[in-house]
């Protein structure tokens, strides 16, 4: 990561490492300079907002979760990722509907890394327009001094939503205001409910319990009589949080038929709010459960920020715990083929593709997470075999994983479900690829759950070499077939499952230590390391490293090479330590075709050519690829890359993944090459 820029010395139009950054004025906002900003291309989320989640929200009780943590903008403004692998991330989204990006700026902007995972998993993303102190009153004099001003701001804030991809706003007017700006007001709110769903399918604009009717500041706790008329022209309300017991029953009197709209406020911090949040936030929940409102979650980074023992990831699984046990899982994730997760959190110490660790340096970059699994939180002794997301452990693919650790008896099997969901098979058979790093005794198999129009279960075991022997209780039996991995000790598993008209329901991890050590050669992995060596002759230990699911004719479309038109801009040299030079340049890429493209991201590697003795660059010598980063959009900012002085020419590679988790191979993939002048 290049050196961090302070406020002052921060020009938007200059080119440096991108960041997200908030809009601070309404001049900034009118003046549409943020488009103007060597940033803006950097900062669109790319995962769509369609499917799921440009749907109306569902009709049932609902979490809406705030993240406030410092001022905001922290390691997730690095668009193209951070360094800090202990960053703060969010991997429970199976148990949330909407989530907010909440700062005190004016206009809070979410980081498109927010957007893209939270997308991935179905989940609605809002900004936040706040108004605050006197600095706000002066915004909201400008902003609704007459009903033109109101639908001019109303309609600016819903272009940076439909343009950047993000799904709506959290509109938080913490000001008095005289009773005569009120119609303005509500001129506002209503236009742009009425211009973010014209432009947005599926968008949402959420009122902040704050302001009166009558222009008091004077929080109601609940939806009453004093912020209704605020409600009704909009998609919901978040409540404060100073609510007592019968406030949710009363809200929802209120709301009437919209009563999953109102979000009766849970401060996690636990300031003034009912049941005082922290580890008792489940009290509010169960309350708010039993009146049938909806509630949204205020804060949950109090985990992070609050260094909550024994370490932020076994804290945060336990928090979390406990709103599920409270509210239960509202959301699956596999509806839609082709299905692809490396479990990745975002956040590593190190980063693998095919199994081949292509940087050991440590990241975070919440935009790469994959879906993550739906692992019960359990006390450790609770289990024989432990499952849980070690960052420390090896990857195929990212810098995630499950790791499954502990003890099993010998012919004793352990299962575990990783997902659920709810996806219609058709009359095409269903391919199944997971790829496995284990010790040679202990064996790793997927158990799958399907149902029928009649709630018929029947459960398939894909099965590798020596887990054909398990007991009964399996519907049916499907041996995979093994090949090794590109990298030593990964072994892939392929199986395919037809199954017409059922619904894949979960998926479950299967452990099972075989009866004797495998005599085949070459398919089981040899230990990792000497710490993963076996211990006693009940050891058990495996890691998960991909999921891929798809129909049995599902392939990969990548455009050739020669289809894709790469180029560099803002190319900038300087010079470095013993002869070296040090470049910076934006690279950005498309179709030749202006055809349009969706690939979920592309991994970005440069190749440094020496010099001949003519003077010419080496096109014949292997090419040392080094990996630069991962764009989700279609340019990538190289910052500060050393080029030492024997080096004549520079190939940057751009290598895309497809969604399925193919990536093309970098033989074929489009590149730019930067010859090097002035040697």
């Amino acid at each position: 990561m290049s050196r961090s820029i302070s406020e002052s010395e921060f020009d938007p139009k200059k080119p440096s490492v991108p960041i997200s950054y908030p809009i601070k004025t309404l001049k900034e906002l009118e003046s549409r300079s943020y488009f103007e900003s060597f940033h803006y291309p950097f900062n669109k989320a790319s995962v769509p907002n369609e499917s799921a989640y440009s749907s109306p929200l569902p009709n049932r009780r609902r979490i809406l979760v705030c993240h406030d943590m410092a001022g905001g903008y922290l390691d997730d403004k690095w668009v193209q990722g951070g360094t800090n692998n202990e960053a703060y991330a969010i991997w429970h989204w199976y148990l949330m509907d909407v989530f907010v990006y909440f700062s005190h700026n004016l206009i809070t902007l979410p980081p498109p890394c927010w957007t893209n995972t939270a997308h991935r998993h179905g989940v609605k993303v809002l900004g936040t327009f706040i108004t605050e102190g006197d600095d706000g009153r002066a915004v909201c004099d400008q902003l609704l001094s007459t009903k033109d001003s109101a639908q001019l701001y109303a309609k600016l804030l819903a272009e940076l939503a439909a343009i950047l991809g993000f799904d709506g706003w959290l509109l938080n007017m913490e000001v008095s205001l005289n009773p005569e700006q009120i119609p303005n007001l509500k001129e506002f709110v209503n236009h742009l409910s009425l211009t973010m769903h014209s432009s947005v399918p599926g968008s949402l604009v959420i009122w902040y319990d704050s302001v009166t009717v009558n222009g008091d500041l004077s929080w109601q706790n609940e939806l009453n009589e004093q912020n209704k008329p605020f409600f009704d022209i909009c998609d919901g309300i978040f409540t404060n949080y100073s609510w007592e017991e019968d406030y949710p029953r009363r809200s929802a009197a209120s709301a009437g038929d919209r009563k999953f709209d109102v979000y009766m406020g849970i401060d996690v911090f636990g300031r003034n709010t009912y049941g005082g949040g922290q580890w008792n936030t489940n009290v509010a929940l169960d309350v708010i459960r039993k009146d049938d409102v909806s509630a949204a979650i205020f804060a949950p980074g109090w985990v992070y920020e609050t260094k909550q023992e024994p370490d932020f990831e076994t804290a945060q699984n336990r928090w979390w715990s406990l709103v599920e046990k409270s509210w239960g899982i509202v959301r699956k994730y596999l509806r839609t083929l082709p299905f692809y997760t490396n479990f990745d959190q975002g956040r590593g110490y190190h980063i693998a593709v095919e199994g081949d660790q292509v940087s050991d340096a440590t990241w975070c970059n919440i935009s790469s997470q994959g879906i993550q699994p739906l692992l019960e939180f359990a006390d450790s002794t609770a289990n024989s075999i432990q499952l849980l997301v070690d960052l420390k452990e090896a990857s195929y693919s990212g810098g995630g994983n499950i790791t499954f650790k502990g003890s099993l008896e010998r012919d004793a099997y352990f299962k575990k479900r990783i997902f659920q969901g709810e996806f219609i098979l058709t009359d095409l058979p269903i391919h199944f690829i997971y790829s496995v790093k284990s010790d040679s005794n202990s064996f790793l198999g997927l158990v799958l759950q399907f149902i029928n129009t009649v709630n018929k279960t029947i459960s398939v075991l894909l099965t590798s070499h020596g887990m054909d022997h398990l007991p009964s209780g399996f519907s049916k039996v499907v041996p995979t077939i093994e090949h090794k991995g590109n990298a030593p000790g990964w072994v892939i598993h392929e199986g395919t499952v037809e199954m017409n008209g059922y619904i894949l329901s979960e998926i479950h991890a299967l452990c099972h230590r075989s009866n004797a050590p495998s005599n085949e050669p070459g398919l089981k992995s040899r230990p990792f390391d000497p710490d993963h060596t076996v211990a006693s002759s009940n050891d058990y230990v495996a890691v998960l490293g991909h999921i891929t699911v798809k129909t049995s004719n599902y392939k990969p479309d990548f455009p050739i090479s020669t289809s894709w038109l790469v180029d560099g801009e803002y190319i900038n040299w300087n010079s470095g330590p013993q002869d070296s030079r040090i470049l910076s340049v934006k690279i950005s890429w498309k179709l030749k075709d202006g055809k349009n493209f969706a690939f979920p991201h592309y991994n970005v590697y440069v190749a440094k050519l020496p010099k001949l003795a003519d003077g010419n660059p080496s096109t014949t010598l292997e090419q040392v690829k080094e990996y630069l980063g991962v764009a989700h959009v279609n340019c990538f900012y190289v910052s500060e890359l050393k080029v030492p002085p024997s080096i004549s020419s520079l190939k940057f590679i751009i290598q895309v993944c497809d969604f399925d988790g193919t990536n093309q191979n970098l033989e074929e993939c489009p590149y730019y090459q930067l010859i090097i002048k002035g040697l």
